[in-house]
């Protein structure tokens, strides 16, 4: 059945050390969002005489009896570059050649090809969330302590469901099975340990039939095959397609119901496995029917991040989140949403393939898998199981995808070492510290503050032997970066330095503790938004150097949310304060190094300062692109992706809303306890904002506004964040709920943040965002043309 994904028992008492250890490499990746190990550059040569052995192979095996026939497909950078058929499609009752047109049974095929896109198609339209119970979707699946399973446990295999219902228990209908599903014990406790289910799927499907209002394979004809061109592919393939479809076995007696071929001597194109019949031949986990060409069409899609011919069925976000761990770290077998990445299953990758490559498999004989490193999708069709379900094609296709990664030429490869960024700290480390030799310094920084090898700043200047450092200060939540709350001086335990704080009692730095030191060493991570106030503390530090005589080094470190995008309305003079150095949009561009050079030029700051830039940066690079660890630069942002959306949330949240601090998402989702969420969630979706989508959640935060209270609100959900305007989304958030509470927003407060006065009085009146953002582009573009001079990186 296909719970057992291809693999026979034997095979799954068998242990691959090598997969041990590279799972915690995977582990690493997942959290880090690092570059592969590898850079691959490719050139057009595939050497087909190494193509052509996997012909041996395959006919080698047809001679043993492990398979009546096969096609295998192998599709490189845009193009077809391997397509063969191999012995027969049919052995009993009658002998029929295989061909490359050939419709096989795709079994377990069908939980990444259908279900797991179909699922994140209602993510990226914002009417699923992946964090939810599914108890959300399906009322009554909290039983039995499944109150704790969410929709990510389903398609990681995690949710602690056993493997399948049992060959014997006869039921009939779909409905049946999702009640058979609710009243399921889990074995687990859910994200504890990977248990390949196809309950997991079956369940998916119906979350998919709930929330979109039509029948799941009806739901995937329209949003998945038919805009992929995928004309061979579907659930219930019709009469005409018969002569084409590879027969299976025989229906056996604990295979019940047959449906069209009881009494007939082998399934053909009724779905071999049991429980999906008993489903009416439509299931999450299987029953879906297809070609090797129309695969080649899905895998190219995958790798083209989600668009295929000039059409997009997923978002390139939602292809990189499917396919990357999204195990819990440590686990042995990794896997991603719905797909296969490092697991006792996944074989069919080879010996070659990276582990940053994906795929998976079906009982009945079926592989797929996705190399994007070189652009490259290997498949495999057989109907292994036929004639008596006796076949075995798990070392075959490994063989054969092995044959297809060897017969890629014109790569070239560097370490992960030549990827990474290097920032100001490793520079300066490079160097011996020699910009600093016999200087008595200072140092503002925070836990941010760490090289590539994980020493932290404070640690590298205080072991410096050419280096004295005398204080530290900290900015806005500590030098830990764990505070939300005013930050008091302390001693640092390690080195025993004074350290001052920069948000206590002042912002600024007294000038009796620049005495004694020639020098302060800035190393902060920034946020990329204009409020974010460790770019005012860098400046204030400047203002005060100035009037010491004392220099100040910038450490350059990236902007994380690249830095082309600029957006935003200048800031009011009436505005300028902690949260609001300069009058700049809200999203600047800038790193921390850029910005110290502006202010001192723009501020007309008489400092002697020096910027140690960063080396492999580009502008647009986002922070998981560096090769870099991220570290959370202050307690609320713990991701890139909240990173993007902060500047539009972080523009109004200096009104009577939660923006999720206090929760485990905070900057993704906002309310209040006098919001209705569906209204919310309806009025800003059908704005048609690019890059984002929008649904109601409730939440109660722990700590912030509304404190233990739950609040009513939206999720966001980035489709693409190469075309989100954040800003904006903040600008229609304040607008939608201006308009639908008027008397409980507090509008005025948007100023706060914002810095645009202009802005909110054009709210008030009711113009459209639209206008209002594209008011700004006049501002945007002085900015950039101020800041060109003090660029430090190219595009």
């Amino acid at each position: 059945m296909s719970s057992s994904n291809g693999a026979t028992p034997h095979f799954r008492l068998i242990v691959f050390a090598s997969f041990f250890a590279l799972s915690a490499l995977v582990a690493l990746a997942a959290h880090t969002r690092a570059p592969q190990t590898l850079i691959f550059e490719l050139g057009d040569q595939v050497d087909s005489r190494r193509l052509n052995l996997i012909d041996a192979v395959v006919e080698s095996s047809i001679r043993d009896g492990d398979l009546p026939g096969a096609v295998v497909l192998v599709w490189h950078r845009g193009e077809t570059v391997y397509r063969k058929a191999f012995g027969q499609r049919s052995i009993t009752p009658v002998s029929e050649a295989m061909t490359s047109d050939t419709i096989f049974d795709l079994a377990s095929l069908t939980k990444v090809v259908a279900t797991a896109p179909a699922v994140m198609v209602l993510v990226e339209d914002g009417r699923v969330r992946l964090r939810d119970p599914v108890a959300r979707y399906i009322p009554g699946f909290d039983r039995h302590g499944k109150d704790r399973i969410t929709v990510e446990h389903l398609l990681t295999h995690t949710s602690g469901l056993r493997a399948g219902f049992p060959l014997e228990q006869e039921f009939q209908g779909s409905a049946t099975a999702v009640t058979l599903a609710i009243d399921e014990r889990p074995v687990d406790p859910p994200g504890t340990r990977v248990v390949y289910s196809d309950i997991n799927f079956i369940v998916l499907a119906e979350i998919v039939e709930r929330v979109s209002g039509e029948p799941f394979n009806q739901f995937v004809e329209r949003r998945l095959l038919k805009p992929l061109g995928m004309t061979e592919t579907g659930f219930l393939p019709t009469r005409d397609k018969g002569p084409r479809i590879a027969p299976t076995e025989s229906c056996r007696p604990l295979g019940w119901p047959c449906g069209a071929e009881v009494g007939a001597s082998m399934l053909r194109g009724t779905v071999h496995d049991p429980t999906a019949r008993r489903m009416g031949g439509v299931a999450g986990h299987a029953g879906l029917f297809g070609t090797a060409n129309d695969l080649a069409r899905f895998g190219a899609m995958l790798l083209a991040g989600g668009v295929l011919d000039n059409v997009r069925v997923l978002a390139p976000l939602t292809v990189a989140r499917m396919s990357q761990p999204a195990t819990p770290p440590g686990m042995v077998d990794q896997r991603g949403l719905g797909w296969d990445i490092n697991s006792r299953y996944s074989s069919n990758r080879g010996d070659l393939f990276s582990t940053g490559s994906y795929g998976h498999t079906g009982f009945t004989g079926t592989s797929i898998w996705i190399d994007p490193s070189t652009q490259t999708v290997v498949i495999f069709l057989s109907n292994r199981v036929h004639p008596d379900g006796s076949g075995d094609v798990i070392a075959l296709r490994g063989r054969v995808a092995t044959l297809a990664a060897a017969a890629i030429r014109g790569v070239r490869f560097a370490s992960a070492r030549s990827l990474k960024v290097m920032t100001g700290i490793d520079r300066l480390r490079q160097e011996a510290f020699a910009r600093l030799d016999g200087r008595r310094v200072g140092l503002l920084t925070n836990h941010s503050g760490r090289s590539s090898s994980g020493a932290t700043t404070i640690d590298l200047l205080h072991g410096a032997r050419n280096v004295e450092l005398r204080y530290l200060f900290s900015p806005e939540h500590g030098i830990r970066g764990d505070l939300d709350a005013r930050v008091p001086d302390a001693v640092d335990p390690v080195t025993g330095l004074t350290i001052h704080s920069l948000y206590g009692d002042s912002r600024r730095p007294a000038p009796a503790t620049l005495d004694g030191i020639d020098t302060i060493v800035v190393d902060l991570q920034d946020a990329g938004a204009r409020f974010y106030t460790y770019a005012t503390s860098m400046a204030y530090v400047m203002e005060v150097a100035a009037q010491r005589n004392v220099g100040v080094v910038v450490l350059d470190r990236p902007n994380p949310i690249n830095g082309n995008a600029v957006e935003g309305p200048l800031l009011d003079e009436a505005q300028r304060g902690f949260t609001g150095y300069l009058s700049m949009p809200v999203r600047h561009g800038l790193t921390l190094g850029e910005l110290a050079q502006v202010f001192k030029a723009e501020r007309g700051i008489n400092v002697n300062l020096e910027v140690v830039p960063m080396d492999g940066w580009r502008r647009r690079f986002w922070y998981d692109e560096t090769g870099l660890l991220w570290l959370n630069p202050s307690p609320n942002l713990r991701s890139v992706g909240q990173a993007g959306l902060y500047p539009g949330l972080g523009s109004i949240e200096r009104t009577n809303l939660s923006v999720g601090r206090g929760t485990d998402t905070p900057f993704e989702q906002f309310g209040a306890p006098w919001i209705e969420g569906d209204d919310l969630a309806s009025t800003l979706n059908a704005r048609g904002l690019d890059g984002v989508r929008f649904y109601p959640v409730e939440f109660t935060p722990q700590s912030s506004t509304y404190a233990g209270e739950m609040c009513k609100g939206v999720r966001i959900t980035v489709t693409n964040r190469d075309v989100l305007r954040p800003v904006r989304v903040g600008l229609e958030i304040a607008s939608a709920l201006h308009r639908l509470y008027p008397a409980e927003f507090d509008l005025d407060g948007v100023v706060r943040l914002l810095g645009s006065q202009q802005t909110v009085d054009r709210l008030k009146a009711g113009d459209d965002p639209a206008e209002i953002a594209a008011s700004w582009a006049d501002g945007e573009r002085e900015w950039r043309e101020r800041v060109a001079p003090y660029l430090l990186y190219g595009p």
